[in-house]
């Protein structure tokens, strides 16, 4: 199963894996606002949501010019890398997850700053309508999301 994902989806199950085990629900590839695509969305108990990108190189880091737009979109913002990555290049202000494809650590917690409430609500019938659009998929692979 793992030999047709991409490392960054790798990372990605294994940080959904994790957040689980934190009472969290996840969602990979969600479009806040065009022009942006998260890998992870996280979906807590309380409500509270976090993205989650996951980068699998140096490279893929610097190229990425958008993750200062996923800020308006979470309560907290992570990084999730695997053991290899430099992480001196990423910003102290952001928190930090290490991950492989079966598990992840949160080492260090991004800083929060709650959505505001209309915010919120838009952000979680986003993830609601993202989610059972995933689902719906896999129990009729002939049914295509509209755009």
């Amino acid at each position: 199963m793992t030999d047709d994902l991409q490392p960054g989806q790798l990372l990605a199950r294994g940080v959904c894996r994790h957040l689980r085990s934190h009472d969290f629900v996840c969602v990979e590839e969600l479009v806040p606002t065009s022009g942006l695509r998260v890998d992870v969305m996280a979906l807590g108990p309380k409500g509270e949501i976090w993205v989650v990108e996951c980068k699998s190189s140096r490279a893929d880091f610097q190229s990425d010019h958008k993750w200062q737009g996923y800020l308006d979109w979470c309560d907290r913002f992570f990084w999730a890398v695997d053991a290899d990555f430099p992480t001196d290049l990423l910003p102290d202000q952001t928190g930090l997850i290490m991950a492989d494809a079966y598990d992840a650590e949160i080492l260090r917690m991004g800083p929060e700053d709650r959505l505001a409430p209309a915010r919120r609500k838009v952000m979680v019938q986003k993830f609601a309508r993202h989610a059972a659009i995933r689902l719906q998929g896999f129990r009729d692979p002939g049914v295509m999301p509209r755009p």
